[in-house]
């Protein structure tokens, strides 16, 4: 029996082919190159190279004829304009463009979120433990955002995983429960918990990587004993809702009493905010001494308030005015607010205003805080906040908010100033605001950046500058509630009225034509 060369190569070819096809559908099923797909592959190959080897002769004869050359440059150019566009392809992944053209940005990350996922120094994968069958609009939403996360640093790897078909990878990451999704960095293994109403907010996953990839907590530390804003108080003039922030940005909030225990050693912040009783002597020699031995200290004094803290104040330059802003310009009422809540949309050069240059913060009744001598360079001073042109001084605040030119200072007025020294190897840091309001439950749940404001000035006093940022906002709710008949009327349009006009118009070409 004769041997068939070139029958032989055909064969050969065929069932390679078909065994890298096989091989290769595998692995883009399973994904991951599992024993079988690497024997399929592997044999596909030299099952083809063997069919090279053996068919060359009869290779080189085809290629030869001029029927065999039109038809390889055909197929030279279809493979050179598949590869350019595979090309495109790849650097479009690489270095993709996106737009977000929604008011709000809703389909884009926060700044917060592209500053810490974007700056990830060490590896993070988020391995979500689910079933196929339990997808839902939530767990699709998680991948979009999956997605957007990927595409800000190549540190950052998500995972799904049935943990029916791989119990090991479940018990080696610590889930217990179908749908946990689990942050790892590391050594460290963090839960990702999603808010009661269900799925997992950008914010939850953000400040879970944060959590995951922080080696040190540091601790806030907020007076009490002189009226004090409480961190227990969830009322619209508590601070509960900021204690839960600081919670999230991976912050310790404690109380603590001057009188009793001093400030202690591991306070990394010390704040006061909005005292109404005066301290003791003793307890503000406890706050400069903190600050002289490079300390960081963010002190918030309301209007018609003294808690006599001027002997903080004057060492750091620090005018704290006895007064009440007006603001004139009506801007307030943008937010329903009336002309005793300054609205402040300038910010002085500092990285607790970075990023606020476009926000808007609000503080309901405030008193100036400014440099006393701005040709002093020690402590180096901001600042901060800015007033409109139209915003004043009062003595008190009145009922009257008219402009007095014997009594009273027309803006820009400052109301609050970040200062800085170097005490020995260390930075000593103050911030004074002239208002405490601006950080309370009630004010937090409005339109301003507030929150952001505070949660800045705790990054930079702790020097976590990497942390200052434009937080996720939540998603505005763009439902339209229809009455009855408006409804009905909607419903008419839409089954009547606009299919109505296609057939009108569809007759009247027919008529014109026929």
């Amino acid at each position: 029996m004769n041997w068939d060369r070139k029958e032989t190569a055909r064969s050969l070819a065929a069932v390679g082919g078909a065994c890298v096809v096989a091989g290769y559908l595998r692995y883009s099923i399973q994904a991951e190159l599992l024993r079988t797909s690497e024997i399929l592959l592997i044999g596909g190959g030299v099952l083809l190279l063997a069919a090279i080897v053996i068919g060359f002769e009869y290779i080189v004869n085809f290629f030869s004829k001029r029927s065999s050359q039109l038809g390889t440059n055909a197929i030279i150019l279809s493979v050179a304009v598949v590869a350019i566009l595979v090309l495109l392809n790849f650097l479009s992944f690489r270095h993709s463009k996106r737009f977000d053209l929604t008011t709000d940005k809703q389909f884009s990350v926060s700044d917060q979120t592209r500053k810490i996922v974007g700056g990830l120094q060490r590896d993070v994968t988020i391995v979500r433990f689910a079933r196929p069958s339990d997808s839902t609009p939530d767990s699709q939403r998680f991948e979009d955002l999956m997605i957007e996360y990927k595409h800000l640093s190549p540190h950052f790897q998500f995972k799904d995983v049935n943990p029916q078909e791989k119990p090991e990878v479940a018990k080696e990451y610590g889930a217990k429960h179908i749908g946990d999704v689990i942050v790892a960095s590391g050594q460290q293994k963090v839960n990702l918990e999603g808010s009661p109403e269900g799925g997992f907010s950008e914010s939850d996953v953000t400040n879970t990587i944060l959590k995951a990839t922080r080696d040190t907590v540091k601790t806030v530390c907020f007076v009490t004993g002189h009226g004090e804003k409480s961190l227990t108080d969830s009322g619209v003039d508590g601070y509960a809702q900021m204690a839960e922030n600081l919670k999230r940005e991976t912050y310790t909030a404690d109380s603590i009493n001057l009188v009793t225990g001093g400030i202690p050693s591991d306070c990394d912040v010390v704040v006061i905010a909005g005292p109404t009783k005066p301290f003791f002597p003793q307890e503000t020699a406890m706050v400069s001494k903190y600050l002289d031995a490079g300390g960081k200290v963010l002190i918030e004094v309301d209007p018609e308030t003294d808690p006599k803290l001027d002997t903080v104040f004057q060492p750091w330059n620090i005018n704290v005015g006895n007064n009440v802003v007006i603001d004139a310009s009506g801007m307030g009422q943008l937010l329903g607010a009336g002309p005793e809540i300054p609205l402040v949309v300038q910010y002085g050069d500092s990285p607790i205003t970075k990023g606020l240059e476009r926000q808007m913060t609000y503080f309901p009744i405030a008193r100036t805080v400014s440099i006393a001598d701005k040709s002093k360079s020690d402590p180096e001073a901001v600042e901060l906040l800015k007033t409109s042109p139209q915003s004043f001084t009062k003595p008190k605040l009145e009922h009257t908010v008219k402009y007095d030119p014997k009594t009273d200072t027309l803006g820009p007025l400052s109301l609050g100033v970040a200062a800085s020294r170097k005490v020995d190897d260390k930075s000593a840091r103050l911030v004074v605001i002239g208002d405490s309001d601006f950080a309370t439950d009630q004010v937090l749940g409005g339109p301003g950046s507030d929150g952001d404001l505070f949660l800045n000035t705790i990054n930079w006093l702790a020097q976590d500058e990497n942390l200052i940022s434009i937080r996720p906002k939540p998603e505005t709710s763009r439902h339209i509630t229809l009455t009855v008949a408006q409804g009905t009327a909607l419903a008419w349009i839409d089954r009547f009225f606009l299919p109505g006009i296609v057939i009108i118009v569809g007759i009247s070409i027919w008529w014109k034509r026929r």
